[in-house]
C-alpha cells in the first residue's frame, strides 16, 4: 500500500467491497482494506492455506450459546443476535493449528478450551456488576508472568464515555483491550485472526500501523468488520501514511 495514499478496499478484481465475487482458498469474499486481508469463509479451510504469522490473536466461540443472548446498545435498548455459530467450541485440532501457525498466540475464552498451562494468562478486569463475569481470560504462549488490564465495559458504562465503541457483536472486545494485547507481542508485524467476527482485531492492527489477516464466517459480521476496519484506516494517526515503518534488523558482524 502507498503510505501517502487513503486506505482503498478492493477484491482481487478491483471491484468496492461488497462485490461477492469468489476468490481462493476456499473464501466466499476477499478484501483488502491497506493492510489488512479479509475473508469471508470458514477458518478451518481457509487458515491452513495461509502463511506463517507473527502473531495469532484471537476470540474463539466458547460454546456457551452467546449468539442467542441479547446485550445492551449505547442507547440502552435490549439488542437481540441472531446465528449459530456458538453453539459449540472450535475443535482442538484447530487450536493445535492456530498454535502452529503463529509464533506468538493469544487466544480469549482459553479457560474453556482445554488448553496446556501457561505461564502468562492476559486478565481484563471489565468493572462489572450484577451477575456479568468480573474477568475475562486470554491463554498465551508467552513465558511470563500474568498481566492484568483494567477496562469498564459494563452495560451502557464504558471506560471512555465521551467516546463510547458501538457494540454489534455479543462477544466484542473493546479496541483498547485488542491494543493492549498488541503490546504483549511488542515485535509482531503480522497479525491473524481466524474468527474475527465484527473486526475489533483489525482495527487494532490498523490503528498501529500492523499487517492483518481475519476470518470471518458470518457474513452480517464480515461486513460490519469491512466497516470498522476502512472507518479506522480514515480516523488513524497521520504517522502511519507519512512515514514509512523502520523494522530493526540484525547484521551479520563479517
Amino acid at each position: 500500500m502507498n503510505k501517502n495514499d487513503e486506505a482503498k478496499t478492493t477484491t482481487d478484481t478491483g471491484n468496492p467491497c461488497g462485490s461477492g465475487v469468489m476468490t481462493g482458498y476456499n473464501a466466499i469474499r476477499k478484501e483488502v482494506i491497506g493492510d489488512c486481508t479479509l475473508y469471508q469463509g470458514d477458518c478451518a479451510v481457509i487458515l491452513p492455506q495461509l502463511q506463517n504469522f507473527d502473531l495469532i490473536l484471537t476470540d474463539p466461540p466458547y460454546g456457551i450459546g452467546a449468539a442467542g443472548g441479547g446485550g445492551s446498545s449505547n442507547e440502552g435498548e435490549v439488542k437481540k443476535y441472531d446465528g449459530e455459530w456458538d453453539n459449540e467450541p472450535p475443535p482442538f485440532w484447530l487450536f493445535l493449528l492456530m498454535a502452529d501457525k503463529g509464533e506468538n498466540s493469544i487466544f480469549w475464552g482459553g479457560n474453556y478450551f482445554g488448553l496446556p498451562p501457561s505461564s502468562c494468562w492476559l486478565v481484563w478486569d471489565k468493572d462489572n456488576t450484577g451477575n456479568f463475569a468480573d474477568c475475562e481470560l486470554a491463554w498465551t504462549n508467552f513465558n511470563k508472568a500474568v498481566r492484568l488490564k483494567k477496562y469498564r465495559w459494563n452495560g451502557m458504562l464504558q471506560e471512555n464515555m465521551k467516546h463510547k465503541e458501538k457494540r454489534v457483536h455479543p462477544t466484542q472486545k473493546p479496541v483498547p483491550i485488542m491494543e493492549w494485547c498488541l503490546t504483549h507481542a511488542p515485535t509482531a508485524q503480522t497479525v491473524c485472526d481466524p474468527f474475527m467476527g465484527s473486526g475489533t482485531t483489525g482495527v487494532a492492527c490498523a490503528r498501529k500501523g500492523l499487517t492483518f489477516t481475519g476470518i470471518e464466517r458470518e457474513p452480517k459480521y464480515f461486513d460490519i468488520a469491512c466497516k470498522r476496519i476502512e472507518k479506522a484506516y480514515k480516523t488513524r494517526p497521520k504517522l502511519f501514511d507519512a512515514v514509512e515503518k523502520i523494522v530493526p534488523k540484525q547484521m551479520d558482524l563479517f
